[in-house]
């Protein structure tokens, strides 16, 4: 299980010395009131775009004493260098049911284990980024949950690059199969922020809802999982969000609350740029993030994302649900 014995965690003073006067929930926009787009707050694409720069070029001087972080980082680096294949001069049309066959066949083959599409909407796109495609498609790779469940000790870091790399393959695979049907098409992938938020595009795909830890709970992988994303014309089908039940139970959960090292997640919802929802106090959790080149914990202890679990507890909660609805009509 994740080691819980850290709630004595003090931030090396180093790192705490590089910290920016601005806070970081203040740049994410906590207890604002009127919707704006988000801004860079860490993982800057260039580590000079955001207020925390130092702080994460520091991030890059942690030792976690594994040699597969370097070999990890450089194999993802290869593949996003890599170029995509031209664009082929006929665009194909792209039918439900054969776009349905080939993605299926695509989980099946191991390249990710889970798709969405949806109508891009350009709030999520970070302030003074313009994105002229249509559609985006959302990609998930799930953890080894063996190895996340090691949080917050290294091994479980080295599975969140493993599945990085993963999603840089996964969107240039899809990007390169739209291109061989004539569709243009840009990959996104993480850890760096890139172009836009993917958890608001993701939920609206379908994939789940967002959980108390501040990370999508889809009922297959619980938060166990990573995302890419790709941005398309293409006349894709269309998914919608889907409910689980995940928002009432996280309510009464308090799992992930006390077992964050830092006290970092709140136990009430908070306002964040117009909208409220689950939020991760940012100034708390990040020295310990630094610190262990990762945590991961609120993943790794979430009930929702234990082998097995998930989907036998969404039909609970929906026959909940169904049965509250049918005495309250």
């Amino acid at each position: 299980m994740p080691n819980q014995t850290v709630k004595q965690f003090v931030p090396q003073s180093e790192q705490m010395a590089l910290m920016p006067e601005i806070s970081g929930n203040e740049v994410n926009g906590l207890g604002e009131t009127d919707f704006r787009r988000p801004s860079y707050v860490y993982w800057g694409n260039d580590p000079d775009d955001t207020a925390h720069c130092e702080v994460q070029k520091w991030f890059y001087t942690v030792d976690p004493g594994l040699e597969e972080f370097s070999k990890l980082r450089a194999a993802q680096q290869k593949i996003l260098d890599a170029p995509l294949r031209p664009v082929a001069p006929n665009q194909q049309p792209l039918h439900a049911a054969e776009v349905a066959k080939d993605t299926a066949d695509f989980i099946k083959y191991g390249i990710f284990e889970k798709y969405g599409a949806v109508a891009f909407n350009p709030d999520w796109a970070f302030e003074g980024v313009d994105i002229k495609y249509e559609n985006i498609i959302i990609l998930g790779f799930q953890h080894t949950y063996d190895e996340i469940e090691k949080a917050p000790q290294p091994e479980a870091g080295v599975e969140v690059m493993r599945q990085y790399k993963r999603a840089a393959y996964g969107a240039k695979f899809i990007a390169n199969w739209l291109h061989d049907q004539g569709w243009e098409a840009e990959p996104l992938t993480g850890p760096m922020s890139g172009k836009i938020t993917m958890i608001p595009a993701a939920l609206q795909a379908g994939f789940g809802e967002l959980g108390k830890h501040g990370s999508i709970i889809t009922p297959e992988f619980g938060s166990s999982f990573r995302l890419s994303a790709i941005l398309t014309d293409a006349p894709l089908p269309l998914y919608e969000p889907a409910t689980h039940g995940v928002d009432d139970f996280c309510t009464n959960c308090r799992i992930c609350e006390t077992a964050c090292p830092t006290d970092a997640i709140f136990a009430e919802k908070q306002m964040v740029r117009g909208v409220e929802k689950w939020y991760v106090d940012f100034d708390k959790c990040l020295p310990f993030f630094n610190e262990h080149q990762g945590c991961a914990i609120c993943i790794a202890v979430c009930p929702w994302s234990r082998p097995g679990i998930g989907i036998n507890l969404a039909e609970k909660l929906m026959k909940r649900a169904q049965r509250l609805a049918a005495q309250n009509p």
